[in-house]
């Protein structure tokens, strides 16, 4: 009769020396681990003989790593391997004292190349994707809040891991990839991600991928950018669906709950100055998308996108000011703005007023509200801004924003953008406030329309004021 298997032992709550020697062992270990107790108390003894289980079934990896003819024969040590890391993931939780204890032993090591051998094998087989995804969580864990850990797995893991699972076609595997990737990464590592642009961008397709996933949206925002000079580089290497994806991110955080920080702000200044020459050089585009040859043109979407951003940023006022002085950004808008607003009277395009021309779901409805988002950039841009408001003036952009008020079913609040703006345009600043009213009394500009806004031109001798009813569209 066959010897009963030897199982760890467990006396008064602490774990006891025993021989570990096969897969229900391992099991009950790892059961065990799950307790915080059982984890402090785990001789230092168990790591060395579980990492011995590893290696030795390791090296049936690497065979069928050079002749595919032996992969047949992996179930088994897979099987180990998974129940190894299973086991050294829970022994890591929130257990400093393990986590030190498996480091020293270079197990990390043994583990990354473990790791990168199941990417070599490149056989479907569950039992292979449950080993690397286990294999992943166990760095995960080993590296949480302990520099040190963290320390060995970046250099252990950059850049050959990262590479070769972040852009893995199974959704865990990335997402585990992604989790060490943001626990390991600091101010002095970004900089050599900077030299690995690579795997920037494929977080940035692993987020455009898995949006549900939170690890590549953090990695974006609590790393990527703040870090100016890695978005700069990374960007002009971004496809433009790639660049879509990294903008709703920025939108994402500049309209988070948490606002911007003292040391967030002057990186974003950074960013404000890359997003503002972007929209400059491209911003016309957009008009591709008028014709129904272009009604999914990539470029022209990010083009709706930086609009977008910039909406954001002039939000912020620790960002507003650089951008009111920004060269050229104001004639850009107002000049596009025109350029929209002729060619949604002269044609049916996706900027003309007609609601029955979109199609449900159809990519070209990422333009709806663009226009509206133009007259809200002017209206921020000349927030307080006497030359701001004075250039839109000479630019002819007043009797422009007017003439946008007409319902518009792809431009929703169109109405109170336009409000906002004219207030903007026009406080402390009679020279404007006259253009209007004049306007209106040579029939320029509507009257109803300029009631349903708030607005009334009252005559005060041979002078024409503009005036605040008081009543303007609920923003």
């Amino acid at each position: 009769m066959a010897a009963p298997r030897p199982l760890p032992a467990r006396m008064s709550g602490v774990l006891v020396q025993a021989p570990i020697q096969d897969l229900e062992a391992l099991r009950a270990l790892t059961a065990l681990f799950k307790e915080q107790r059982n984890r402090e108390t785990a001789p230092r003894t168990i790591f060395q003989r579980v990492l011995d289980i590893l290696r030795k079934s390791s090296q049936t990896v690497e065979l069928a790593c050079r002749d595919s003819s032996q992969v047949e024969h992996l179930a088994s040590s897979l099987q180990l391997i998974t129940e190894c890391f299973r086991c050294l993931r829970n022994a890591c939780i929130e257990c400093s004292l393990n986590q030190n204890s498996i480091r020293n032993l270079d197990t990390i090591s043994v583990a990354v190349d473990l790791i990168l051998l199941f990417r070599e094998l490149r056989v479907e087989q569950d039992s292979l994707l449950t080993a690397f995804r286990c294999g992943l969580q166990f760095l995960g864990n080993i590296a949480s809040r302990n520099e040190e850990s963290q320390c060995i797995v970046w250099e252990r893991a950059f850049p050959e891991l990262f590479m070769s699972c972040l852009n893995h076609p199974d959704k865990k595997i990335v997402a585990y990839c992604s989790m060490i990737l943001f626990t390991s990464l600091n101010s002095e590592r970004m900089k050599e991600l900077e030299e690995n642009l690579n795997i920037a961008i494929n977080v940035i397709e692993a987020h455009q991928k898995q949006p549900e996933s939170e690890w590549p949206f953090l990695i974006i925002t609590d790393h990527f950018l703040k870090s100016p000079e890695l978005v700069q580089a990374m960007y002009d290497k971004l496809t433009n669906q790639e660049r879509v994806t990294f903008l709703d991110v920025m939108i994402a955080r500049l309209v988070g709950d948490e606002p911007l920080s003292k040391d967030d702000v002057p990186v974003f200044l950074h960013h404000a100055e890359l997003i503002a020459s972007s929209f400059v050089d491209q911003c016309r585009t957009v008009l591709k998308l008028t014709s129904e040859q272009h009604s999914e043109d990539e470029e022209a979407l990010v083009t709706v996108r930086l609009l977008d951003v910039l909406c954001e940023m002039t939000a912020n006022a620790e960002l507003l000011g650089y951008l009111q002085v920004f060269p050229c950004l104001l004639e850009r808008v107002i000049d596009l703005l025109r350029l929209i607003h002729i060619a949604g009277k002269d044609s049916t395009n996706i900027f003309s007023t007609l609601s029955n021309i979109k199609a449900e779901g159809d990519v070209s409805n990422m333009a709806e509200g663009f226009k509206s988002h133009l007259i809200r950039l002017i209206g921020n841009l000349c927030y307080k801004n006497r030359d701001n408001q004075d250039k839109v003036n000479e630019l002819d952009g007043i009797p422009l924003i007017l003439d946008s008020c007409s319902m518009d079913d792809s431009n929703p609040f169109l109405m109170q953008w336009v409000v906002y703006a004219i207030r903007n345009l026009t406080e402390d600043n009679s020279h404007n406030q006259d253009l209007i009213a004049k306007m209106e009394d040579q029939g320029l500009a509507d009257t109803s329309l300029l009631k349903k806004m708030g607005f009334e031109v009252e005559k005060q001798g041979e002078k024409l004021i503009l005036k605040s009813t008081g009543d303007a569209p609920p923003p």
